[in-house]
């Protein structure tokens, strides 16, 4: 037997080792035990004890794009700089001599952070002591709410203890107002509250995560105690707006309906063969980076929201369903004064006195003539003509169904009066929106063929997934010849009417048509002298390929809607250039008016 004495160094060594393992063993297997094994349990008790942390983690807002990618809304990160009163004000240092401690005097503090925050010394010191002032132990109160990553950093880098940061997300619309009525906005907190920021919610909103961990009763984080659920960020809404296009017609009809006098003014472009919307432009507008500074009556879509009367330009309306009924050519004539009295009662007059003309249907559109078009209409039962304006869109929102749209009145055929049996040829005794005067224009330029009006191209998720909006079925509105031969006078229109000048696009073959909508008073009839004004058309004649509607609310230098006409030759023109569409070729056929 070997006795202690006679064990080696070597030996005691071993021994000792093995010692050493067994302990670290035991340790490690009452680790496992407690953070794998049991995790479970111990994390209660870390909650139960306040050793439990955790950290939101943020997924970002998506961002909205126009049709080739052109960022116009996107996620930005604010911070709320936030400061400790009590500690502000009762930091020390080593006095010159170094004998002795002091306290720092916070006004040194306030002249290092203001430069920073953009403000004065004084109000970081008004900011302290009135927190103070309140509750002699305050420990927070805000220095500036929303500062910029930038102006974060320096604070940082000044490593005040006392001053500390909440992270805020913010969206930014680096275009301005372009698009802006569209796009709408968001709260201080990132609640969408209008237009495509709160209809494109479900794909723009990112989802928020965590991360949990334990530490000391000191606050110091454990390691290796953490677990994460991964914050998820919000998708991309892409439309089908086109941003430089937007911006053009934004400026314009800007200056337009100021030049004009007009409470307001909007501009519209359809693509034909698509019924994509690639421009929405309006007066006023409102620029998202800055809410308050527009008034609440300009933060929605007045394209959507705002309803007249078509008149004259739903003239075209009428002569289609006569092609298509085919009760009628471009050159069928019916005789027309400038003012008579139909067997009903109901009295029709025209824009312009004038003697009995025997006017082809060509001739009353080119003339619009309030007259001629009623006799013309009476070709067709009330009822037909309903079921007409029905399938062009009248009395129903469009498929975008934007915030606020209004789905217009169509009244039943049967309550229609003596007078609407009348009006509804010449465009009043309904209401329309700009978006289905277009539409209607829309099928006329496309064969017959409705395409629905969208102004969403897909959403893009965080993941890659692309999901495109559900749109209805294009629908066949009139026969293919009846949409040539309306098309083919909406251009005689644009050629031989009385604003053919000053719409003209050199080079190209236009066809358009104005209207001017009395506009409804209090108690009933109609305001004396005021006009909503509109003009709508499309190019090339021959072959359309973009829509345009212009619309000036009550404009006053000029009243009727040639005051839309400018409007109209500059943002044809410039859809026209910007798309590169080839000039026409070949020349209009041109009807005789009587």
């Amino acid at each position: 037997m070997i006795s202690r004495s006679d064990r080696t160094p070597r030996q005691r060594t071993v021994i000792a080792l093995f010692a050493v393992v067994a302990v670290l063993a035991a340790f490690l297997v009452r680790l496992v035990d407690i953070q794998v094994v049991n995790a479970d349990d111990h994390v209660g008790d870390a909650e139960a004890m306040g050793l439990a942390g955790e950290r939101a983690l943020y997924g970002n807002r998506g961002s909205i794009v126009d049709a080739d990618g052109t960022v116009l809304a996107s996620s930005t990160q604010l911070y709320d700089a936030q400061i400790d009163p009590l500690l502000a004000t009762s930091m020390e240092r080593l006095s010159d001599d170094g004998t002795s401690k002091e306290i720092v005097p916070f006004a040194d503090y306030a002249g290092q952070i203001a430069p920073i925050t953009g403000q004065q010394p004084e109000e970081i010191e008004k900011i302290v002591s009135d927190a103070l002032a309140d509750n002699p132990g305050s420990r927070f109160a805000y220095v500036k709410r929303g500062i910029s990553t930038a102006q974060y950093r320096a604070l940082v880098e000044l490593g005040l203890p006392f001053i500390t940061f909440a992270p805020q997300p913010s969206r930014v619309y680096p275009n301005g107002a372009v698009a802006g009525n569209l796009l709408g906005f968001t709260s201080n907190d990132g609640e969408a509250l209008a237009g495509y920021e709160l209809l494109g919610d479900a794909c723009l909103q990112g989802s928020d995560g965590k991360e949990t961990y334990q530490q000391s009763p000191d606050g110091v984080r454990i390691p290796g105690t953490e677990t994460v659920e991964p914050a998820e960020d919000g998708g991309t809404l892409q439309l089908t707006i086109d941003a430089d296009l937007q911006w053009y017609l934004t400026e314009m009809i800007a200056e337009e309906s100021q030049r004009m006098g007009a409470k307001s003014g909007t501009v519209t472009v359809v693509e034909v063969a698509t019924g994509k919307i690639r421009a929405a432009a309006e007066y006023p507008a409102l620029d998202p980076n800055d809410v308050l500074a527009s008034d609440p009556a300009d933060r929605g879509s007045r394209i959507f929201m705002t309803t007249f009367e078509p008149g004259s330009t739903f003239k075209p309306i009428t002569a289609a369903m006569l092609l298509d009924q085919g009760a009628a050519t471009p050159t069928s004539t019916v005789p027309a004064a400038g003012r008579e009295t139909f067997p009903n009662g109901a009295t029709v007059g025209d824009p312009f006195s004038h003697e009995t003309y025997n006017y082809t249907l060509a001739g009353a559109l080119i003339d619009s003539s309030n007259v001629a078009l009623s006799k013309f209409g009476e070709r067709l039962p009330a009822q037909v003509r309903h079921d007409y304006l029905e399938k062009f869109g009248v009395g129903q929102p469009t498929a975008i169904g934007f915030q606020g749209e209004e789905p217009g009145v169509l009244h039943p055929a049967e309550s229609w009066d003596n007078q609407t049996y009348y009006a509804t040829n010449f465009g009043q005794g309904f209401t329309t929106t700009v978006p289905q005067v277009a539409s209607a224009y829309q099928a006329i330029a496309n064969r017959g063929l409705q395409q629905p009006l969208s102004l969403v191209e897909s959403c893009t998720k965080a993941d890659g997934t692309v999901i495109e909006p559900e749109l209805p079925e294009a629908h066949q509105v009139i026969s293919e010849q009846a949409a040539a031969d309306t098309a083919l006078m909406i251009e005689n229109v644009a050629a031989q009417g009385s604003l053919a000048e000053q719409i003209k696009v050199p080079g190209y073959r236009i066809a358009a048509k104005t209207g001017t909508a009395q506009k409804p008073a209090e108690g009933g009839g109609y305001k004396d002298g005021v006009y909503f004004t509109s003009i709508v058309g499309f190019a090339p004649a021959e072959n359309p390929e973009y829509v345009v509607m212009v619309t000036l609310d009550e404009p006053t230098q000029v009243r009727s809607s040639a005051a839309t006409a400018p409007a109209m030759q500059k943002a044809m023109t410039q859809v026209l250039k910007h798309y590169r569409v080839m000039p026409s070729t070949g020349e209009p056929h041109l009807f005789q008016k009587y």
